[in-house]
């Protein structure tokens, strides 16, 4: 058990009561809770978990929306010293039940979004589950299901007196948050209430959260981004503005209507929003949003160019990261505003991350957060090798596994990310690519990030996907799948007939003397470039799933050679 010199993440409840005390924290919906009427709600649920007879240890699995309600859960779950297991709301029937066995969960909390679940409740199924609770109201479906349980129920099992002085569970954990891997079963990270603290003090320090911030919901609270985000502005008390899940005109109209001062986001929900901008006649976005912190993959230099556009007064931050170390390791600043004019600073921003990617193998992903130890774990005389870390960040270990000790015993206390980078002489990380993502090409390592890059300073390229598929004499070849700005179009004809066309056109052709031009190595350059024109398939949190790309293009390659 903790004590009181231990961090716990309902410290922050001290600050809400007092100096946030009459300020609205809250906003779902047309539902609005100060910061009184949010701690109140907490302690009362708290309360009436104890009542039920949650202990420290029971962990609670969570699948919902994004809600007011389902922070009020995180931060009671953690009172009591449970153990809250979010679960992605848009996973199967069979995908819940698997990592309910894994967890082994004593409460199920769900809402509206997950009524296909309902199957899975039996005691059979998931033998550990002793109450299944509806975050809002239940359904006449969900009533039938035995021992159902609402939150306003359990609220008022609260109303006799007990003691609220907070619990830990055993190690400090707080959270088993699942891994959005792009491959494989997810499986559940341990977290500890100090990675959570130390993570959020960083993300205060770096981006700059305060008070004063109206912090926009954009990404799903079962994800580390959007938990340590949130996390973050509970512990400065900011106000939170909760959409239930990501839509842009949700989200835009959240903006305006309740003047959102930061929000985060990945390349995708970035690419939605401006897309959205362009078609409003009037954008108050512009004056009210000052803070945009961007993960799950690098923005290309024409999204950082719209990002300032539309959000002249945000200053852009990138993060590098992974739910094993409970979100971002590294920051980079893409745009400050107040140091130096829009092209000056975007200017320094394509020399950065663009002009110097193949001479420093990798993008660019800035410097460690104060907490975070790196180093590069290398093989004979490269600087390049695979990305290692420690500190207190790090999670304690996968859910019910034994962790695996590194077969370098002077790297056992270091956590492997599983990527591949170097470090350079002014402390910057620079990203090559996933160790299992690497494409054997001609007995040569090819990383599709580094060549994703290159190619995304092409003005006529939004998106860029680098598989590799088999191939008999090189063992992997290198496919590019890539889809086109507005106004631009895809030829088959030759690179002197393209340039003689006065219109934006780009081939597989001249995107492969692009690469030259940019100095790439032979080997890397894509063999064949396939125009993709339907969404590429990614994971709830925008990381594109190249396993099912690299199916679909060995799938459609023979019959669909230069379209998918």
């Amino acid at each position: 058990m903790g004590n009181y010199s231990e961090g716990h993440i309902c410290q922050c409840l001290s600050l809400l009561a007092t100096a946030r005390r009459n300020a609205v924290v809250t906003i779902t919906g047309d539902r609005q809770k100060t910061g009184e009427q949010f701690v109140e709600e907490v302690l009362c649920l708290a309360r009436g978990l104890l009542e039920l007879g949650l202990r420290a240890g029971d962990v609670v699995a969570i699948s919902a929306f994004n809600s007011d309600l389902y922070l009020e859960w995180l931060l009671a779950i953690a009172f009591v010293g449970g153990i809250a297991a979010p679960l992605n709301y848009r996973w199967s029937v069979e995908e819940a039940r698997l990592a309910m066995l894994v967890v082994k969960p004593i409460m199920l909390v769900t809402d509206e979004s997950c009524q296909r679940w309902y199957s899975i409740l039996q005691n059979t199924d998931v033998p550990s589950l002793r109450w299944h609770v509806s975050l809002n109201f239940p359904s006449s479906d969900f009533m039938k299901t035995w021992n159902v349980l609402t939150t306003e129920t359990l609220k008022k099992y609260s109303m006799r007196s007990l003691p609220l002085n907070y619990c830990w569970a055993h190690e400090g954990v707080v959270i088993i948050c699942f891994t959005s891997g792009t491959t494989g079963r997810p499986k559940g990270v341990t977290l500890s209430h100090t990675a959570l603290i130390i993570q959020s003090l960083a993300k205060i320090a770096i981006v700059g959260y305060g008070e004063n911030d109206v912090y926009l919901h954009t990404a799903p609270l079962c994800h580390i981004g959007g938990l340590s985000s949130a996390m973050a502005m509970l512990m400065v008390g900011g106000s939170h503005v909760i959409i239930p899940k990501f839509e842009p005109k949700s989200a835009l109209k959240a903006i305006e209507r309740y003047a959102v001062t930061s929000l985060i986001t990945v390349p995708a929900i970035m690419a939605d929003i401006i897309s959205l901008i362009r078609q409003k006649e009037t954008w108050k976005g512009k004056e009210t949003v000052n803070k945009i912190l961007n993960g799950g993959g690098g923005l290309s230099i024409e999204l950082i160019k719209d990002a300032t556009l539309f959000f002249p007064r945000a200053k852009l931050f990138s993060a590098y990261g992974m739910t094993e170390t409970c979100s971002s390791l590294t920051f980079m600043t893409l745009y400050d505003p107040t140091m130096e004019t829009s092209s000056q600073h975007l200017q320094k921003v394509a020399n950065t991350r663009y002009t110097l990617v193949h001479q420093s193998q990798g993008v660019c992903v800035g410097k460690p957060a104060p907490h975070v130890e790196l180093k590069i774990c290398v093989d004979g005389s490269s600087p390049v090798g695979r990305i290692l870390t420690r500190g207190p960040h790090v999670m304690l270990r996968y859910w019910g596994q034994i962790p695996e000790k590194a077969s370098d015993s002077s790297n056992e206390s270091w956590l492997d990310t599983g990527d591949v980078g170097s470090i350079d002489e002014y402390g910057n990380l620079w990203l090559i690519g996933r160790v299992n993502g690497k494409i054997k090409s001609g007995g040569e390592n090819v990383y599709p990030e580094e060549v994703e890059a290159i190619l995304l300073q092409h003005p006529g390229v939004i998106v860029i996907v680098i598989v590799g598929i088999p191939d008999a004499r090189l063992t992997e070849m290198v496919i590019a799948c890539i889809q086109l700005r507005e106004n631009w179009y895809w030829s088959d004809k030759s690179l002197k007939h393209s340039a003689e066309n006065k219109g934006l056109v780009l081939s597989g052709e001249i995107l492969r003397h692009y690469c030259r031009e940019k100095n790439i190595t032979g080997f890397k350059i894509p063999k064949t470039f396939i125009l993709w024109r339907k969404p590429f398939p990614v994971t709830t949190t925008g990381k594109v799933k190249r396993d099912q790309v690299r199916r679909e293009v060995m799938s459609h390659l023979q019959s669909l050679p230069s379209s998918l």
